[in-house]
């Protein structure tokens, strides 16, 4: 499967749009699928997690961020600080060289292509994670889990080893595609 990661991501960050303009401000408090995180610090991790994309395909270090992308990164409208985040992220990935870029990530140095795979799960799972905490939508786009699967299978062990995807990885016999990817991320879907 040829995947077009750029694209892929920043279909997965808009698609996590659709569940993060369908928030109410009532529910940041309420837990979601990520142990120990509401739905306000879910939202400042994924949003964070963006803002951190034009330093790193850009050649900077997390030192040389420094605690620039720390604190409350969404103010008084979440749903702003996340579309401006995404579009970022975006179109730091779609730069032309970005999937080539030496990318100084907090596992080691990586080809864009690999970190911009990591966005592309995280953006797509932790939308999942949003639409259940908030009683949004859960059914993923089939071709963005497809290509989540793509980059998450062949590093299994890797990202099992990081210790950032909770719990049993155990994929139920005969599981969707969906079903298959939350499983080897640790969630129930």
């Amino acid at each position: 499967m040829s995947i077009d990661l750029p694209e892929a991501h920043a279909r997965a960050l808009d698609n996590t749009h659709e569940v993060v303009v369908a928030i109410h401000s009532s529910q940041m408090g309420d837990p979601t699928p990520c142990d120990g995180w509401d739905v306000r610090t879910l939202l400042q991790h994924i949003v964070s997690g963006n803002l951190w994309v034009t330093p790193l395909v850009s050649g900077q270090s997390i030192d040389d961020v420094g605690d620039r992308l720390e604190g409350d990164l969404l103010g008084a409208d979440f749903v702003s600080a996340y579309h401006r985040s995404a579009a970022e992220a975006a179109a730091a990935f779609r730069r032309k060289g970005a999937m080539e870029a030496p990318c100084a990530v907090s596992y080691g140095p990586v080809p864009g292509e690999v970190y911009c795979g990591h966005r592309l799960i995280e953006a797509l799972v932790h939308g999942w994670d949003l639409a259940v905490a908030t009683g949004s939508q859960t059914a993923l786009p089939g071709d963005l889990v497809e290509a989540c699967l793509a980059v998450v299978e062949p590093q299994l062990d890797m990202l099992e080893g990081s210790g950032a995807f909770g719990g049993d990885h155990t994929v139920p016999a005969g599981a969707s595609p969906q079903v298959r990817l939350l499983a080897l991320l640790g969630r129930a879907g």
